[in-house]
């Protein structure tokens, strides 16, 4: 057998209309803050999404971000260079030089996985907001340019002070006690 659904309260016409100029009376009366955007900076969070930066000595052209890219808007060229023994006896090894490393924001969608696959830190995010241009064609920004940017990319937060040590780093503290401790040995002992 059906359930019978309980009696609604008959609509007042206009109700909705009231309750609308309501909401717009309230926000008609509040104060209004507005920045006045060139000549007052507006105060952005830590690690503001702006521009990507590039920290070129990290970059081993290695070309994830290009293929990991959903736009395709990464640019990189390299070419190979020989590398002269480290030791007498060793032989020669090749590595990669960056030409040219450019991205065209005008297709960019700053999703950031470039960032996130690059496995040498290498792309940073940078809080500069202000690279508009004129042209289209001028939004494709090379290397030295995002130089540039990667100057103003703020600092890491600090690590919790509450937190565990990585283990990277205690075993490395360990392995450098045990040597302090051995060069220390041999000084006691004469």
């Amino acid at each position: 057998m059906a359930e019978r659904l309980p009696p609604t309260r008959p609509r007042i016409p206009g109700s909705g209309l009231a309750k609308g100029l309501a909401v717009t009376l309230r926000t008609m009366t509040k104060k209004h803050v507005t920045d006045q955007y060139p000549d007052t900076q507006p105060d952005l969070p830590p690690r503001t999404r702006g521009v990507i930066g590039l920290f070129e000595e990290n970059c081993t052209v290695c070309m994830l971000c290009a293929r990991e890219c959903p736009d395709w808007c990464i640019y990189i060229d390299s070419h190979k260079e020989t590398v002269p023994p480290a030791a007498p006896g060793g032989r020669e090894r090749s590595r990669n030089v960056l030409d040219r490393f450019a991205i065209d924001f005008s297709l960019c969608m700053y999703c950031g996985i470039c960032i996130e696959v690059c496995p040498f830190d290498a792309l940073f995010w940078s809080p500069e907001f202000e690279y508009a241009e004129t042209d289209i064609r001028d939004l494709t920004h090379e290397r030295d340019k995002l130089r540039e940017w990667m100057w103003t990319v703020p600092a890491p937060p600090a690590l919790d002070p509450g937190a565990e040590e990585p283990k990277e780093l205690a075993a490395a503290r360990k392995t450098a006690d045990k040597l302090a401790a051995a060069r220390a040995e041999p000084q006691e002992e004469s």
